[in-house]
């Protein structure tokens, strides 16, 4: 049976010659390029799906540091340090398995931009909490971990938007 997510379909090759050698480089080949079907041959939907991966590696993470961080950091400092221990650990995966970005160069400089881009989140997910707070001050660790999920999914819209066309722009097309 078929995945629904990517058929078998769209996943195939279509043929074409073998690369050619490198000019100037003795046996070296030029890499070879993929052809997708239907809506993956779109970069942005590849990437999309390849986020969405990282994204709930990263998810789960975050939210079973914060469920063990919680009783003795509080609520918000909680939340702030599950988020900032995971997003270097998002900023590298999304780097290399989303963007398909590897090597050292700009590797320093994209962790640090990600650092600014999770502040995003932590002001959405701290103010979510926030709000929770002020609205139900005897809400759960349970309300919490829910409230820190949905307003994750606004956060992940914009990191995914700011990750694409700032940080990782040169390889939006990949």
């Amino acid at each position: 049976m078929e995945s629904p997510a990517a058929p078998a379909s769209q996943l195939t090759e279509q043929a074409r010659p073998l690369p050619q050698p490198v000019p100037g480089e003795a046996g070296r080949r030029a890499p070879t390029t993929r052809r997708y079907r239907g809506i993956l041959r779109f970069p942005v939907v590849r990437q999309l799906v390849r986020f969405t991966g990282v994204g709930i590696v990263c998810t789960a993470t975050s939210l079973g540091l914060y469920a063990l961080l919680r009783p003795w950091l509080g609520p918000q400092l909680a939340n702030a340090s599950a988020l900032v221990l995971t997003s270097l650990m998002n900023t590298a995966l999304n780097r290399r398995f989303t963007f398909k970005i590897s090597g050292q160069g700009r590797r320093a400089s994209d962790h640090l931009n990600g650092l600014l881009v999770i502040g995003v989140a932590l002001v959405l997910t701290g103010g979510s909490l926030g709000v929770l707070h002020w609205l139900r001050p005897e809400a759960t660790v349970s309300d919490e971990l829910m409230t820190t999920t949905l307003s994750g999914f606004l956060a992940t819209a914009v990191r995914f938007s700011m990750l694409r066309h700032w940080i990782f722009r040169r390889a939006r097309h990949r």
